[in-house]
């Protein structure tokens, strides 16, 4: 039995201070107020972290292998992390390999952890193509629709990122109708492009900031119609792909708050080797970025513990904020139930942090 002194945990949609976790090693059997019992203190228990972003971990890419057995070793990787439910993220490839990753995902479906999948391209803007390969960048085709449809039909929550002025809106509403979250991304989207995007069906914006062009005073752009917007956001907190001020900038600029999420980008070199192959080129870990042999950022070498404590330690936010970016709003953004602690979680999914905001 391991019994944790919680200064504040997150229960059903709040934080509740001074609380006593009993675990017994495999799931928490007790919450209750701390009545001075010898426990293991802890600034922050709730539940583990959620990313909706993650192409690889342990050593393994889901394109590299799309699988069942490479999605739950992603996820299990994850898990021992402190990211407790994760998507696993198929990067532009061809359709078979899009076909291969739908039936991996159906096959997967119901691996604890394995919160659903994450289709990032191939209907992407060539000119923001970032480190995806533009040979296989092309127009909406229905065999996307048809894998969105089949994994929709079967429960499994999907996102898809797409450049908004590269895909037809009708296509963009028909995807958010059957519950895909299209986010935007890898896009040079004008202002009123991404405007008619979000009419369209766009509700959430891929790493923002990067794999899109810079606003200026007079051209705001995706970037800033993303930022202007109440749709949500995923940014890499990680200090290579945005900088700290960039960060603070863009959590205090939106409308609407609590729209801003955390995510990783995380690659193979996660919990294991610091380098491997993506589209025959290779990808290594120099300085803490992953970088291609040009010295342009390919992913990132970070898991989403370490982006909550950038959060608070670099950019400067609240803890609660930081928590929430990471381990909350990646439902709302998924329009799924917020995770709650209750007697019966896995230990995998409980998340306890230490004052330095280090997994205890």
């Amino acid at each position: 039995m391991t019994l944790y002194h919680a200064a504040e945990a997150w229960i059903d949609g709040g934080y509740v201070s001074d609380m006593l976790i009993e675990t017994d090693g495999s799931a928490i059997t007790a919450i209750r107020p701390f009545g001075g019992e010898v426990a293991t203190p802890v600034r922050l228990a709730g539940p583990a972290l959620t990313d909706l972003q993650v192409n690889g971990s342990g050593g393994v890419m889901l394109n590299s292998a799309p699988t069942a057995e490479t999605i739950a070793h992603i996820v299990g990787t994850q898990r021992a992390r402190g990211t407790g439910w994760v998507m696993p993220t198929l990067i532009t490839s061809e359709a078979a390999l899009l076909a291969q990753a739908t039936e991996a995902a159906l096959e997967a479906w119901g691996t604890p952890g394995f919160l659903g999948l994450h289709i990032e391209g191939p209907h992407l803007n060539v000119a923001r193509k970032g480190t995806h390969n533009p040979a296989f960048i092309r127009p909406f085709e229905p065999e996307t629709m048809d894998a969105a449809r089949r994994l929709r039909e079967a429960g499994i929550p999907v996102m898809l990122t797409l450049a908004p002025e590269c895909v037809p809106a009708e296509s963009i509403t028909e995807l958010a109708g059957i519950g895909v979250i299209v986010s935007a991304g890898h896009s040079a989207a004008t202002a009123d492009e991404a405007q008619a995007g979000l009419k369209a069906g766009v509700s959430c914006f891929t790493h923002l900031y990067n794999a899109m062009p810079p606003m200026t005073s007079r051209d705001p752009g995706i970037l800033g119609a993303a930022i202007n917007s109440d749709a949500y956001a995923g940014i890499i907190v990680d200090g290579h792909h945005v900088s700290w001020p960039m960060v603070a900038l863009a959590c205090r600029a939106r409308p609407e708050k609590a729209r801003m999420f955390m995510v990783s980008d995380a690659m193979s070199t996660i919990g294991g080797p610091d380098h491997f192959e993506l589209y025959g080129e290779r990808i290594e870990v120099r300085d803490g970025a992953l970088v291609n042999a040009a010295g342009s950022l390919a992913g990132a070498h970070v898991d989403l513990v370490t982006c909550l404590r950038n959060g608070v330690g670099h950019v400067g936010l609240p803890l609660h904020e930081a928590y929430e970016m990471a381990a909350i709003v990646p439902y709302d953004a998924m329009n799924l139930p917020r995770p709650t602690l209750k007697v019966g979680t896995p230990v995998e999914e409980l998340l306890c942090l230490d004052a330095a905001l280090a997994r205890v």
